[in-house]
């Protein structure tokens, strides 16, 4: 069965830095990585990506502040965030795409609160 685990999330004071990690038993160096979001009462939206050969994307929102990252020996994506804003408070997934397949996993998230 196939799992796909978040953690580091916590609750932070605005301006603080957190990183979460996102634990995967796929075949993770042919995997798209991702990280999205959902604030409450608003839809799930991506955050950052990475793709199977490094390439990185990132909405405006977090550009300069937030740095994803991947070990494929560890088999495990990150997600640095820096310079942390209240409005970068959700429950944050990991989702894992197989290109060309329908091979789509998500982790069961992990709640990052930025407040003081």
């Amino acid at each position: 069965q196939v799992q796909v685990v978040e953690s580091g999330g916590a609750l932070v004071q605005p301006g603080g830095s957190l990183r979460l990690s996102c634990a995967t038993s796929i075949t993770f160096s042919y995997y798209v990585m991702g990280w999205y979001r959902q604030a409450p009462g608003k839809q799930r939206e991506l955050v950052a990506s990475i793709s199977n050969r490094g390439a990185t994307n990132y909405v405006d929102a977090v550009k300069g502040r937030f740095t994803i990252s991947r070990d494929n020996v560890k088999s495990t994506v990150y997600l640095q965030m820096n310079s942390l804003k209240s409005e970068d408070t959700a429950v944050y997934y990991c989702r894992a795409n197989l290109p060309g397949s329908s091979n789509v996993y998500w982790g069961q998230g992990t709640q990052v609160t930025v407040s003081s």
